[in-house]
Protein backbone atom coordinates (compact mmCIF):
# COMPACT_ATOMS: atom_id res chain seq x y z
CA UNK A 1 0.00 0.00 0.00
CA UNK A 2 1.46 3.32 -1.02
CA UNK A 3 1.91 5.60 1.95
CA UNK A 4 3.90 8.25 3.67
CA UNK A 5 5.79 6.20 6.24
CA UNK A 6 6.61 8.85 8.83
CA UNK A 7 9.04 8.14 11.65
CA UNK A 8 8.40 5.78 14.50
CA UNK A 9 10.88 4.09 16.81
CA UNK A 10 8.19 1.62 17.90
CA UNK A 11 8.83 2.81 21.47
CA UNK A 12 5.14 2.42 22.29
CA UNK A 13 4.53 -0.74 20.27
CA UNK A 14 3.87 -2.81 23.41
CA UNK A 15 2.54 -0.27 25.86
CA UNK A 16 -0.54 -2.33 26.73
CA UNK A 17 1.59 -5.39 27.48
CA UNK A 18 3.78 -3.39 29.86
CA UNK A 19 0.99 -1.81 31.90
CA UNK A 20 1.19 -2.64 35.64
CA UNK A 21 -0.77 -5.63 36.95
CA UNK A 22 -3.18 -3.33 38.77
CA UNK A 23 -4.51 -2.11 35.40
CA UNK A 24 -5.12 -5.51 33.81
CA UNK A 25 -8.54 -6.13 35.38
CA UNK A 26 -9.85 -2.59 35.03
CA UNK A 27 -12.55 -2.24 32.33
CA UNK A 28 -11.15 -0.65 29.19
CA UNK A 29 -13.99 1.85 29.42
CA UNK A 30 -12.05 3.32 32.36
CA UNK A 31 -8.84 3.87 30.40
CA UNK A 32 -7.79 6.61 27.99
CA UNK A 33 -6.80 4.96 24.71
CA UNK A 34 -4.82 7.02 22.14
CA UNK A 35 -6.45 7.20 18.72
CA UNK A 36 -6.15 8.97 15.37
CA UNK A 37 -8.64 10.98 13.30
CA UNK A 38 -9.18 9.93 9.66
CA UNK A 39 -6.58 7.29 10.42
CA UNK A 40 -6.09 6.27 6.78
CA UNK A 41 -5.39 9.77 5.42
CA UNK A 42 -1.61 9.35 5.40
CA UNK A 43 -2.21 8.29 1.80
CA UNK A 44 -4.59 10.15 -0.48
CA UNK A 45 -4.91 9.22 -4.13
CA UNK A 46 -5.00 12.48 -6.09
CA UNK A 47 -5.74 10.51 -9.26
CA UNK A 48 -8.99 9.17 -7.82
CA UNK A 49 -12.41 10.74 -8.29
CA UNK A 50 -13.92 12.90 -5.57
CA UNK A 51 -15.68 10.96 -2.83
CA UNK A 52 -19.45 10.43 -3.23
CA UNK A 53 -20.16 12.22 0.07
CA UNK A 54 -18.79 15.54 -1.17
CA UNK A 55 -21.29 18.36 -1.90
CA UNK A 56 -21.98 19.60 -5.41
CA UNK A 57 -19.86 22.70 -4.86
CA UNK A 58 -16.78 20.56 -4.28
CA UNK A 59 -17.61 18.30 -7.21
CA UNK A 60 -17.90 21.36 -9.46
CA UNK A 61 -14.67 22.84 -8.09
CA UNK A 62 -12.76 19.69 -9.02
CA UNK A 63 -14.43 19.38 -12.42
CA UNK A 64 -13.22 22.89 -13.29
CA UNK A 65 -9.73 22.89 -11.75
CA UNK A 66 -8.91 19.18 -11.93
CA UNK A 67 -5.57 18.08 -10.46
CA UNK A 68 -4.84 21.49 -8.99
CA UNK A 69 -8.08 21.31 -6.99
CA UNK A 70 -7.24 17.83 -5.72
CA UNK A 71 -3.77 18.91 -4.58
CA UNK A 72 -5.36 21.74 -2.61
CA UNK A 73 -7.95 19.34 -1.18
CA UNK A 74 -5.21 16.98 -0.06
CA UNK A 75 -3.68 19.71 2.08
CA UNK A 76 -6.96 19.92 4.00
CA UNK A 77 -7.79 16.22 4.05
CA UNK A 78 -4.51 14.64 5.20
CA UNK A 79 -4.65 14.44 9.00
CA UNK A 80 -1.95 11.78 9.45
CA UNK A 81 1.65 11.41 8.31
CA UNK A 82 2.32 7.84 9.50
CA UNK A 83 0.89 4.69 8.00
CA UNK A 84 -0.97 2.17 10.17
CA UNK A 85 2.21 0.38 11.26
CA UNK A 86 3.81 3.68 12.21
CA UNK A 87 0.75 4.77 14.16
CA UNK A 88 0.63 1.46 16.02
CA UNK A 89 4.30 1.75 16.86
CA UNK A 90 3.64 5.23 18.22
CA UNK A 91 0.96 3.85 20.54
CA UNK A 92 -2.26 4.48 18.58
CA UNK A 93 -4.91 1.86 19.32
CA UNK A 94 -8.14 3.47 18.09
CA UNK A 95 -8.66 3.88 14.34
CA UNK A 96 -11.28 6.13 12.73
CA UNK A 97 -12.27 4.35 9.48
CA UNK A 98 -14.56 5.61 6.70
CA UNK A 99 -15.40 3.25 3.88
CA UNK A 100 -16.59 3.87 0.33
CA UNK A 101 -17.15 2.28 -3.03
CA UNK A 102 -15.46 4.01 -5.94
CA UNK A 103 -17.45 5.12 -9.00
CA UNK A 104 -16.69 3.13 -12.14
CA UNK A 105 -14.26 0.83 -10.30
CA UNK A 106 -14.05 -2.36 -12.40
CA UNK A 107 -12.85 -4.41 -9.41
CA UNK A 108 -15.71 -3.24 -7.17
CA UNK A 109 -13.26 -2.79 -4.28
CA UNK A 110 -13.84 -1.06 -0.95
CA UNK A 111 -11.66 1.94 -0.13
CA UNK A 112 -10.91 4.18 2.79
CA UNK A 113 -12.20 7.61 1.84
CA UNK A 114 -12.87 11.11 3.08
CA UNK A 115 -13.16 13.73 0.35
CA UNK A 116 -10.75 11.80 -1.87
CA UNK A 117 -9.98 8.09 -1.89
CA UNK A 118 -7.24 6.42 0.08
CA UNK A 119 -6.00 2.81 0.01
CA UNK A 120 -7.98 -0.39 -0.41
CA UNK A 121 -9.59 -1.47 2.85
CA UNK A 122 -8.19 -5.01 2.79
CA UNK A 123 -4.63 -3.66 2.54
CA UNK A 124 -5.02 -1.47 5.60
CA UNK A 125 -6.70 -4.19 7.66
CA UNK A 126 -3.98 -6.67 6.77
CA UNK A 127 -1.29 -4.17 7.78
CA UNK A 128 -2.91 -3.79 11.21
CA UNK A 129 -3.24 -7.57 11.54
CA UNK A 130 0.46 -8.06 10.81
CA UNK A 131 1.28 -5.80 13.74
CA UNK A 132 -1.12 -7.64 16.04
CA UNK A 133 0.41 -10.98 15.10
CA UNK A 134 3.80 -9.69 16.26
CA UNK A 135 2.43 -8.00 19.40
CA UNK A 136 0.10 -10.51 21.02
CA UNK A 137 -1.01 -8.40 23.98
CA UNK A 138 -1.91 -5.25 22.07
CA UNK A 139 -5.59 -4.50 21.42
CA UNK A 140 -7.09 -2.24 18.75
CA UNK A 141 -10.45 -0.53 18.31
CA UNK A 142 -11.58 -0.37 14.67
CA UNK A 143 -14.38 2.18 14.32
CA UNK A 144 -16.20 1.90 10.98
CA UNK A 145 -18.25 5.06 11.38
CA UNK A 146 -19.08 6.29 7.87
CA UNK A 147 -20.15 4.33 4.78
CA UNK A 148 -20.48 5.90 1.33
CA UNK A 149 -22.13 4.34 -1.71
CA UNK A 150 -22.47 0.96 0.00
CA UNK A 151 -25.26 -1.52 -0.63
CA UNK A 152 -26.07 -4.65 1.36
CA UNK A 153 -23.63 -6.81 -0.59
CA UNK A 154 -20.82 -4.30 0.06
CA UNK A 155 -21.41 -4.66 3.80
CA UNK A 156 -21.45 -8.44 3.40
CA UNK A 157 -18.14 -8.20 1.58
CA UNK A 158 -16.63 -6.08 4.37
CA UNK A 159 -17.90 -8.43 7.09
CA UNK A 160 -16.36 -11.41 5.28
CA UNK A 161 -13.12 -9.47 4.87
CA UNK A 162 -12.98 -8.90 8.63
CA UNK A 163 -13.59 -12.62 9.24
CA UNK A 164 -10.88 -13.65 6.80
CA UNK A 165 -8.26 -11.24 8.16
CA UNK A 166 -8.89 -11.23 11.92
CA UNK A 167 -10.78 -14.46 12.55
CA UNK A 168 -10.75 -15.40 16.24
CA UNK A 169 -8.88 -12.22 17.19
CA UNK A 170 -12.21 -10.35 17.22
CA UNK A 171 -14.03 -9.93 20.51
CA UNK A 172 -17.81 -10.48 20.28
CA UNK A 173 -20.05 -7.63 21.41
CA UNK A 174 -20.72 -7.95 25.15
CA UNK A 175 -21.29 -5.53 28.02
CA UNK A 176 -18.57 -2.89 27.74
CA UNK A 177 -17.84 -3.03 31.47
CA UNK A 178 -16.81 -6.69 31.12
CA UNK A 179 -13.96 -5.93 28.75
CA UNK A 180 -10.55 -5.66 30.39
CA UNK A 181 -7.07 -6.50 29.18
CA UNK A 182 -7.12 -9.61 31.38
CA UNK A 183 -10.40 -10.76 29.80
CA UNK A 184 -9.11 -10.17 26.27
CA UNK A 185 -5.74 -11.80 26.88
CA UNK A 186 -7.33 -14.92 28.37
CA UNK A 187 -9.43 -15.38 25.25
CA UNK A 188 -6.75 -14.25 22.75
CA UNK A 189 -8.92 -11.36 21.56
CA UNK A 190 -7.13 -8.35 20.07
CA UNK A 191 -9.74 -6.56 17.96
CA UNK A 192 -12.95 -4.73 18.84
CA UNK A 193 -14.90 -3.74 15.72
CA UNK A 194 -17.46 -0.93 16.04
CA UNK A 195 -19.85 -0.71 13.10
CA UNK A 196 -22.19 2.25 12.63
CA UNK A 197 -24.81 0.43 10.56
CA UNK A 198 -27.82 -1.80 11.32
CA UNK A 199 -25.68 -4.64 9.94
CA UNK A 200 -23.98 -4.73 13.36
CA UNK A 201 -27.12 -6.22 14.89
CA UNK A 202 -26.80 -9.28 12.65
CA UNK A 203 -23.13 -10.14 13.28
CA UNK A 204 -21.89 -11.26 16.74
CA UNK A 205 -18.41 -9.72 16.43
CA UNK A 206 -19.66 -6.28 15.38
CA UNK A 207 -20.20 -3.81 18.22
CA UNK A 208 -23.10 -1.44 17.43
CA UNK A 209 -21.98 2.09 16.65
CA UNK A 210 -23.89 3.58 19.58
CA UNK A 211 -21.43 1.79 21.87
CA UNK A 212 -18.72 4.15 20.58
CA UNK A 213 -20.32 7.64 20.36
CA UNK A 214 -18.17 10.53 19.15
CA UNK A 215 -19.46 13.95 20.22
CA UNK A 216 -17.99 16.61 17.93
CA UNK A 217 -17.19 20.18 18.97
CA UNK A 218 -17.04 21.46 15.36
CA UNK A 219 -15.01 24.56 16.25
CA UNK A 220 -11.76 26.29 15.35
CA UNK A 221 -11.51 27.83 18.83
CA UNK A 222 -9.21 25.87 21.23
CA UNK A 223 -10.92 27.28 24.33
CA UNK A 224 -14.38 26.24 23.10
CA UNK A 225 -12.98 22.81 22.27
CA UNK A 226 -11.65 22.37 25.82
CA UNK A 227 -14.99 23.42 27.30
CA UNK A 228 -16.85 21.01 25.04
CA UNK A 229 -14.53 18.12 25.92
CA UNK A 230 -14.87 18.74 29.64
CA UNK A 231 -18.66 18.84 29.39
CA UNK A 232 -18.91 15.71 27.22
CA UNK A 233 -16.60 13.72 29.51
CA UNK A 234 -18.70 14.65 32.52
CA UNK A 235 -21.84 13.48 30.71
CA UNK A 236 -20.31 10.21 29.50
CA UNK A 237 -19.06 9.29 32.97
CA UNK A 238 -22.68 8.54 33.79
CA UNK A 239 -23.20 6.07 30.95
CA UNK A 240 -20.40 3.50 31.43
CA UNK A 241 -19.78 2.91 27.72
CA UNK A 242 -16.89 3.56 25.40
CA UNK A 243 -16.82 7.02 23.89
CA UNK A 244 -14.52 9.27 21.91
CA UNK A 245 -13.10 12.59 23.01
CA UNK A 246 -12.40 14.24 19.66
CA UNK A 247 -9.47 16.51 20.44
CA UNK A 248 -9.67 18.10 17.01
CA UNK A 249 -10.15 21.59 15.64
CA UNK A 250 -12.40 21.68 12.57
CA UNK A 251 -11.96 24.36 9.87
CA UNK A 252 -15.00 26.28 8.70
CA UNK A 253 -15.58 26.96 5.01
CA UNK A 254 -14.33 30.53 5.52
CA UNK A 255 -11.15 29.16 7.15
CA UNK A 256 -10.47 26.97 4.14
CA UNK A 257 -11.10 29.82 1.69
CA UNK A 258 -8.73 32.15 3.53
CA UNK A 259 -5.97 29.59 3.77
CA UNK A 260 -6.74 27.47 0.73
CA UNK A 261 -3.11 27.20 -0.37
CA UNK A 262 -1.74 26.74 3.14
CA UNK A 263 -3.59 23.65 4.27
CA UNK A 264 -4.79 22.17 7.52
CA UNK A 265 -1.46 21.91 9.32
CA UNK A 266 -0.32 25.48 8.81
CA UNK A 267 -3.73 27.07 9.32
CA UNK A 268 -5.26 25.07 12.17
CA UNK A 269 -2.37 23.37 14.00
CA UNK A 270 -0.60 26.63 14.62
CA UNK A 271 -3.81 28.18 15.90
CA UNK A 272 -4.13 25.35 18.38
CA UNK A 273 -0.55 25.81 19.57
CA UNK A 274 -0.34 29.60 19.65
CA UNK A 275 0.11 30.93 23.16
CA UNK A 276 -0.56 27.56 24.82
CA UNK A 277 1.28 26.08 27.76
CA UNK A 278 2.45 22.48 27.64
CA UNK A 279 -0.51 21.48 29.82
CA UNK A 280 -3.00 23.18 27.52
CA UNK A 281 -1.38 21.58 24.47
CA UNK A 282 -2.05 18.20 26.05
CA UNK A 283 -5.75 18.99 25.66
CA UNK A 284 -5.89 20.71 22.26
CA UNK A 285 -4.70 19.65 18.85
CA UNK A 286 -5.64 19.89 15.22
CA UNK A 287 -6.91 17.09 13.03
CA UNK A 288 -3.27 16.21 12.33
CA UNK A 289 -2.90 14.97 15.91
CA UNK A 290 -4.27 11.86 17.66
CA UNK A 291 -7.68 11.92 19.25
CA UNK A 292 -8.53 10.00 22.37
CA UNK A 293 -10.92 7.09 22.59
CA UNK A 294 -11.94 6.73 26.18
CA UNK A 295 -14.62 6.21 28.71
CA UNK A 296 -14.31 7.07 32.37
Amino acid sequence: MASSQGKSELKFADWMATLPDSIHSIPLTNLAIPGSHDSFSFYIDEASPVGPEQPETVQNFVSVFGTVAKKLMRKWLATQTMNFTGQLGAGIRYFDLRISTKPRDPDNELYFAHGLFSAKVNEGLEEINAFLTDHHKEVVFLDFNHFYGMQKYHHEKLVQMLKDIYGNKMCPAIFAQEVSLKYLWEKDYQVLVFYHSPVALEVPFLWPGQMMPAPWANTTDPEKLIQFLQASITERRKKGSFFISQVVLTPKASTVVKGVASGLRETITERGRAGKTDEQLAHTSSKTMPIISAAV
